[in-house]
């Protein structure tokens, strides 16, 4: 109603046949599905951008290696890059879903008028082409009243938030003092008012908190639609003020967590030194026994938890066992077995697909650049 109040002022009274055949109802649908794909394709752009941060990181660091985590805890040693690397299968799904949602979106409700369609003769395919989409809505009363594609871009910009406070929680995690895995540049961290020492980051603080904004405009958004019945309702006007911040926020934080990623400095030494304690090369042993002296995995799990106690007791690392110690446990052990045990055979050992070896990561490094380019 804006546009044709301006208009008139241009043109005068043929300015009011603007509206001839149309509806605030159908108009609107439109615009804001317009909005939406168009925001969803800014959002594939952005995760492009980051996922090819992460590349550049996770291919220099390929072959570094870090504690690998299952409840926080030591597990088994793993490469950087490799652990990078799962941020950006994480994010391609993230780009795939939005894609989708774009796809399913991608048709006209103008020409639906106010729920029953005109009796005007309009050329809607016309329209729906003019307007990038690939064809009309074929229902009316669905055209001015649906939101689900809404709804649907919303469950991508939460998943996606959640995957970008996965990377923020540990960007604060390795950042820390207590772990130095890496240190954010300074245009991603800020110093405290009182303490010169300290480095916040503050920016993946903020990634994280800003999950809560996409979770809640999905969460009200369903509870808008869920009891609507059809066709139109005013309740639908609430639908857009929570979904342009919910991708507003996404936007910051696409864009946020590309800068940090792309200007952090990873600590290969101290990676290196926490991913080689807490026993992390235990299952190597393990495996080792299994296939070396043909022990059922039963049996060797049994014998590396003596192996791990014996060095406990001992105060040494696994690697630094005396072969009569492993040998006071199981007799058919040999000098090999040390060769397995150091943090850069345990990793290079992880050949199947999907593993932590630096050749795995680098072909995969190698595929999402090919895709990405």
């Amino acid at each position: 109603m804006n546009v044709e109040s301006r208009l008139k002022e241009i043109i005068g009274e043929p300015a009011g046949r603007l509206h001839t055949a149309r509806s605030r109802n159908d108009q609107v649908a439109t615009d804001f599905r317009l909005w939406v794909k168009s925001a969803c394709g800014m959002r594939i752009r952005q995760i492009e951008t980051l996922m090819k941060a992460l590349l550049v990181q996770a291919e220099a660091h390929a072959a570094s290696v870090m504690p690998g985590f299952t409840h926080l805890q030591t597990a088994q040693p793993v490469t950087f890059g490799h652990h990078l690397m799962a941020y950006v299968e994480m994010l391609s799904r993230d780009h795939s879903r939005f894609g989708d949602a774009i796809a399913r979106m991608n048709e006209s409700p103008l020409g639906a008028a106010a729920l029953a369609g005109t009796g005007f003769p309009i050329d809607r395919d016309m329209t729906a082409a003019d307007l990038g989409f690939q064809k009309p809505m074929a229902n009316s009363l669905d055209a001015v009243s649906a939101r689900d594609f809404a709804l649907e871009a919303l469950a991508a910009v939460a998943i996606c938030a959640g995957h970008l406070s996965r990377l923020a929680e540990e960007m604060v995690i390795w950042s820390s003092v207590q772990f130095g895995f890496v240190r954010l540049s300074d245009a991603w961290s800020t110093g405290s008012s009182i303490m010169p020492q300290k480095r916040n980051p503050d920016a993946a603080e903020l990634v994280r908190a800003k999950t809560g904004k996409a979770l809640g405009a999905l969460v009200g958004l369903f509870t808008i639609m869920k009891g609507l019945p059809l066709a139109y309702s005013k309740d639908m006007q609430e639908d857009k003020a929570t979904t342009f911040e919910a991708f507003d926020a996404l936007d910051l934080s696409l864009q946020a967590m590309a800068g940090m990623i792309a200007t952090m400095t990873p600590n290969v030494e101290r990676m290196r030194a926490s991913a080689a304690s807490g026993f992390s090369t235990a299952t190597d042993l393990a495996d080792w026994l299994v296939r070396t002296l043909n022990i059922p995995f039963r049996e060797a799990h049994h014998i590396t938890g003596a192996a791990v106690k014996a060095a406990e007791q001992a105060n040494v690392a696994l690697p630094d066992l005396p072969l009569a110690t492993l040998q006071a446990i199981e007799p058919r052990i040999t000098q090999d077995v040390f060769a397995v045990l150091t943090v850069e055979a345990s990793v290079a050992s992880r050949q199947s697909y999907g593993g932590t070896a630096p050749s795995r990561v680098r072909e995969q490094i190698a595929a999402w650049k090919e895709r990405l380019s």
